[in-house]
């Protein structure tokens, strides 16, 4: 596939076979329909723009098996693990007790931009437990808190739990 135009900082295309799914990270790919190509993203170049960029768009699945989508916040830990916070309560943590299977978009702070797809598999930490983790989570994301009793209260009385992501792919790493 010689010819093909460069893009967001890559060389050109080489010629693969298409019909692989399994390629090194940075190996450039053409897809089976040949309309785009694109290259496989290391998992650390994917946590470092996490660690830069923390606005995601996070799925699971429904029961059904179709997607649903929240708007979430996700910063790294020092593991290398995807964390985001949200409430026991919510569709997201129910459909992930049943299925792990995760995937995160994390876009720039203005949409357009250099965004990243991870996916992996998700751990529900619940409290007492998650404190520890929610205020690492709070920090990475936001920094210091005025006050860490008021926040500490907000997470029991909201029921916040830890969601600590083991990422499995990122990618690709491809614009347009």
């Amino acid at each position: 596939m010689r010819g093909l135009p460069a893009f967001a900082g890559h060389t050109e295309a080489t010629d693969l076979d298409a019909s692989s799914t399994s390629r090194p990270s940075g190996e450039p790919w053409l897809s089976p329909d040949h309309r785009y190509y694109g290259r496989a993203m290391d998992l650390d170049d994917a946590r470092a723009v996490i660690r830069e960029q923390h606005r995601a768009v996070l799925a699971t699945t429904r029961d059904d098996g179709t997607p649903q989508m929240s708007p979430v916040l996700v910063a790294v830990d020092d593991d290398g693990r995807a964390l985001v916070s949200t409430r026991e309560t919510a569709v997201k943590v129910r459909n992930l007790r049943r299925d792990s299977r995760s995937w995160l978009c994390v876009l720039p702070d203005g949409f357009f931009g250099r965004w990243v797809q991870v996916e992996g598999h998700a751990e529900i930490v619940s409290l007492p437990e998650a404190m520890d983790g929610l205020e690492d989570y709070y920090r990475r994301v936001a920094g210091e808190h005025d006050n860490w009793d008021d926040y500490r209260a907000a997470m029991r009385r909201e029921r916040r739990v830890l969601l600590r992501i083991t990422l499995d792919r990122a990618g690709p790493d491809r614009a347009g």
